[in-house]
């Protein structure tokens, strides 16, 4: 182990399961209305490792970095697909039908 002084500046992303308490859901059913679980301190994540709640910091931090690569994730699928070949030739607009319009060929 490497010696160093002062707080990491990268933070690794741990293991999370969903807790098996409350399903992920957060809340377990209660006598009269549903109410916050305990295990897992409300989030309905755990520790893959230990099984254990993680610290509201920690858990705040693993929440984002899954956020931030969802997030990432999302934009990729929604750009729009470049096409080559005949199929991107035939849906582009050549300008040479009547009035400027797309010429085919058809």
């Amino acid at each position: 182990m490497k010696k160093s002084h002062g707080p990491a500046f990268s933070v690794t992303e741990l293991d999370l399961v969903k807790c098996t308490i409350c399903r992920g859901r957060a809340f377990v059913a209660g006598i009269f209305s549903p109410r916050p679980c305990m295990q897992c301190n409300a989030s309905g994540w755990v520790s893959a490792d230990t099984g254990e709640a993680l610290s509201l910091e920690v858990l705040v931090t693993q929440l984002g970095i899954r956020l931030q690569a969802a997030e990432r994730q999302i934009e990729k699928l929604k750009r729009p697909v470049l096409m080559s070949g005949p199929a991107a030739q035939y849906e582009q607009n050549n300008r040479r039908g009547a009035g400027g319009t797309n010429y085919t060929g058809d």
